[in-house]
């Protein structure tokens, strides 16, 4: 019987633009993060009269690479990947070329001789976007000239090392994660993209690509040894908590083990766990309402 909370997306950053903007009902309650708070952003907040802030670290983000447990071991850097699903590659002179690479092979001639195919998700999908961030930037930054590139337009750099191909071996395969496990049991040489939670619960019959040698899995993504990976954050103004009807009470479900616990329905949905000690922690911190840097 009371109003939803109001959402928007904005990213990280822009999150914290709206959150830090100052105290009241024109600016955010709460918002989430997939890093912690800059000290510029604690400080842009300070300035602005948000001075009690809770953090909670609420668990992590991992994607997994898979392909089927048939199918030969594989192990990939982020530069390579990027290489394989780029839409356009830097040509060494300071242009781009269209991405040439066909196989596997053609990007390193230790990799297999088969034809790159990659089921991933659509440019309206929160994993596409982590994918993008956490594979394909880190994979572009390091490429002969994109240093360069970054510093002189960055709007450059960030279109070319986030385009994915559109000739055939990158394909949307919608949000049905399902379809991309049928397909990827019919073809051993595909590999498929999707929140690591989903190849768990598929173990029987997927197994991941090794990414710079570590394979994910609950401990690697939460240590972050497995680099696709972040953690999941988020702020609370609690200047806010005993105005805003009801926000306590959102709050106190947000940090729940019915939510956060493994076996919670943000699992559920792809989020990495936190350990029953960290999880307790956050949910202390939470209810006590801790204030940042106490």
């Amino acid at each position: 019987g009371n109003p939803a909370p109001v959402v928007e997306s904005t990213g990280t950053g822009g999150g914290f633009k709206a959150f830090c903007g100052g105290i009241g009902p024109d600016f955010a309650d709460v918002t989430g993060a997939s890093r912690a708070i800059k000290e510029s952003e604690v400080k842009l907040c300070a300035d602005n009269g948000v001075t009690d802030i809770t953090e909670a670290l609420i668990g992590y983000d991992g994607l997994s690479i898979a392909h089927a447990s048939s199918a030969p071991d594989m192990d990939l850097t982020e530069e390579q990947i990027f290489k394989a699903l780029a839409a356009e590659l830097p040509d060494g002179k300071g242009g781009f070329v269209a991405n040439p690479n066909k196989k596997w092979s053609d990007i390193d001639a230790s990799l297999p001789s088969v034809d790159i195919v990659a089921f991933g998700p659509p440019p309206t999908s929160g994993t596409r976007d982590a994918f993008v961030e956490l594979v394909m930037h880190d994979g572009c930054k390091d490429l002969p000239g994109m240093a360069d590139l970054k510093k002189a337009d960055e709007d450059k750099w960030n279109e070319v090392c986030s385009r994915m191909r559109q000739d055939g071996p990158f394909v949307e395969a919608g949000e049905n994660d399902n379809l991309i496990v049928q397909r990827l049991e019919s073809d051993p040489n595909a590999v498929g993209i999707f929140g690591y939670s989903f190849l768990y619960e598929n173990s029987d019959k997927l197994k991941a690509v090794k990414v710079a040698g570590v394979a994910p899995d609950f401990d690697t993504i939460a240590d972050a040894s497995y680099p696709v990976s972040r953690p999941i954050f988020f702020y609370i103004k609690n200047a806010h908590r005993d105005v805003i009807p009801n926000m306590n009470d959102f709050l106190a479900e947000y940090v729940s083990d019915g939510a956060l616990a493994a076996d919670g329905y943000l699992p559920e949905r792809g989020l990495t766990p936190l350990s029953d000690e960290k999880r307790a922690e956050v949910q202390k911190a939470v209810t006590e309402a801790k204030k940042l840097g106490s």
